[in-house]
């Protein structure tokens, strides 16, 4: 008799129907699994095997075969062993059931019960869109399942309580997610008021998070360049639920979803060596998997002792920071990754790291220098909206105390600014003005007259590219978003421009 149980795949972050094809005739025992399974759903035969058998149930001494449909899709992970296991006791008529409708998911023990799998939150994404509104997943991923709206899931702790459901003997009952999932900020970030001094760089990063601009921060070492990075998660807004989705989807699929918060409410702040490798920082593998980049989506990814990473992985930077998306390419099709994130960078200004410091002598010679700053590429670096040097802190600063502003008061601000940006694009797919496109930077960065004198010179000194200019628009606009400013005003501009490198790069 023949079979039918619907199940899932995921691609990328993205699911696809998968119909799991049971079929049992009569021949010498065997159990073949087709559909280009890999090595993973393979040995689901030796679980599915162990797991009907210690569920109570008979495993049928026949020939057994299994075809994951469609046929050409790669299967790859344990969620299949549960489809499966029902597929064999429905085509053994151990069980009778309408399944037509319903997706099953999880991984099953050699004794029957189910474990955690990863990718719930797309598969069941997916099985809701398709009309497919009933899902069994395993009850430790029932929270994370519930994420989808108007989606019916039914937690389910083994498959002997799976088959009495669907007999109709001991009903599951549906869960219920909580009320309101609560978004916190990360409240283990540094607080801005710890960190003495370097006020200049401090406002430079209040514009970088109320607008979403990448930021670059050149300095000795021991300047607070680190520290003033890693207090950035403490003045950005909190995600929103759709923001916080996208996240949790990235995160589910990759495994890194903690067990007890199924859903990721903080803002991400990845911060990789600089030993990491191409396919670690953009994604890779022979099956495509998100890499650092879409990791830190909606959120910072924070390159520390920028120029010692390698020249591939920096490069391959580039797309992603124009389009916000990463595309991976492989012989069996290509992969698409979400990756808007903001890059924060840090590098010393040369390789011993004291190039122009008033007080410790430089011992680099000027061919290190410069090889050192060619490291990172030209066009790299214009795709980089603000430029800030460190100075030395001073004795008199690290012991003074007087402190500056605090995390919240800065984030009040941003706040603010963000909201005006979200009115500004309000029906669009913008969310904030690094986003815009040369299209939308005529519409909204219109600048007073008086300003163009300054903003033609500075083409001219700084020899800005067309990429250049229209980032200093948009860095303008978040400056007069800050300010309450209906229209880019002089000063405005002249901020955005200090922004720019100079003689350091």
């Amino acid at each position: 008799m023949l079979a039918k149980v619907l199940t899932c795949a995921t691609i990328g972050l993205e699911g696809a129907i998968v119909e799991v094809e049971v079929d049992i005739s009569p021949g010498l025992p065997s159990f073949t699994i087709v559909g280009l399974p890999d090595t993973a759903v393979q040995e689901a035969r030796e679980r599915v095997r162990a797991a009907i058998r210690n569920s109570g149930y008979l495993f049928p001494a026949k020939r057994i075969t299994v075809n994951l449909a469609p046929a050409d899709l790669k299967k790859a992970g344990p969620a299949y062993d549960l489809p499966i296991a029902v597929g064999i006791l429905l085509s053994s008529q151990q069980v009778y059931a309408d399944v037509s409708k319903t997706v099953f998911l999880g991984e099953l023990s050699l004794e029957g019960t189910l474990r955690h799998t990863h990718g719930i939150l797309p598969m069941v994404a997916l099985a809701q869109e398709k009309g497919l509104s009933t899902v069994f997943v395993p009850a430790e991923d029932a929270p994370e399942a519930s994420l989808v709206k108007r989606a019916r899931v039914l937690p389910t702790v083994s498959l002997p309580q799976l088959i009495s459901h669907l007999q109709r003997e001991t009903p599951i009952a549906e869960y219920q997610p909580e009320p309101n999932q609560t978004l916190l900020r990360d409240l283990t970030a540094i607080d801005l008021s710890h960190i003495k001094g370097q006020e200049h760089a401090k406002r430079a990063l209040e514009v970088a998070a109320a607008g979403g601009h990448n930021i670059l921060m050149c300095g000795p070492p021991g300047s607070g360049k680190t520290m003033l990075a890693r207090s950035l998660p403490s003045i950005l807004p909190p995600l929103t639920f759709e923001e916080a989705l996208e996240v949790t989807k990235i995160y589910s699929v990759c495994g890194l979803l903690p067990q007890d918060t199924p859903f990721i409410s903080q803002r991400p702040f990845r911060s990789p060596h600089y030993t990491i490798s191409h396919a670690g920082l953009v994604g890779g593998g022979h099956w495509p998997r998100p890499g650092e980049i879409s990791l830190s989506h909606r959120g910072v990814l924070f390159l520390d002792e920028f120029p010692e990473f390698g020249h591939m992985a920096l490069e391959s930077l580039r797309q992603p920071m124009e389009d916000k998306l990463v595309t991976i390419s492989r012989a069996q099709g290509s992969v698409t990754f979400p990756a808007n994130f903001m890059l924060v960078a840090a590098m010393n200004p040369c390789p011993c790291g004291y190039y122009g410091d008033p007080v410790k002598e430089c011992k680099c010679t000027s061919g290190e220098i410069s090889r050192y700053h060619k490291r990172i590429s030209g066009p790299l670096l214009d795709r980089i909206d603000i430029f800030i040097e460190f100075p030395r802190v001073d004795y008199e600063k690290l012991t003074g105390e007087i402190t500056g502003e605090n995390s919240e008061r800065v984030r009040t601000r941003i706040e603010t600014g963000r909201l005006v940006q979200q009115e500004r694009f309000k029906g669009g797919k913008l969310t904030y003005n690094a986003e815009m496109t040369p299209m939308e930077v005529r519409q909204f960065c219109q600048i007073e007259p008086s300003a163009q004198s300054l903003l033609r010179s500075a083409m001219k000194q700084l020899y800005l590219t067309a990429r250049a200019f229209h980032r200093v628009l948009k860095l303008s606009r978040t400056i007069a978003d800050l300010d309450g400013a209906d229209i880019i005003r002089t000063h405005h501009l002249a901020e955005a421009i200090q922004y720019r490198p100079r003689s350091l790069i």
